[in-house]
């Protein structure tokens, strides 16, 4: 789902809600998730899931093209862990 559908969606559902007002509080939501990462903090959606930070070490890679070693520094990356109940919703079968 895309920033578009997922305004559209919410638009459907609460169509007391001007489009402009829910650009703006998806646009917040998701400004202050980032800035949360960016700040090492953990966020956490209840019933959803759980975004962190994991630091991922240097190491040497390939260039598949090439076959050229490449050095890659470490680096910062968003780890999200699914919750409880939206992984019991996906493995209903």
């Amino acid at each position: 789902m895309t920033r578009s559908e997922l305004i559209e969606n919410i638009a459907k559902k609460n169509p007391n809600l001007l489009i402009s007002e829910i650009e703006r509080i998806v646009n917040i939501i998701f400004s202050n998730i980032t800035s949360s990462l960016a700040k090492g903090d953990r966020v956490e959606f209840r019933g959803f899931g759980v975004f962190s930070i994991h630091k991922r070490d240097p190491r040497v890679a390939q260039n598949p093209r090439t076959g050229e070693k490449v050095s890659i520094g470490s680096r910062n990356i968003v780890h999200f862990k699914v919750g409880k109940e939206l992984h019991e919703k996906l493995n209903e079968n």
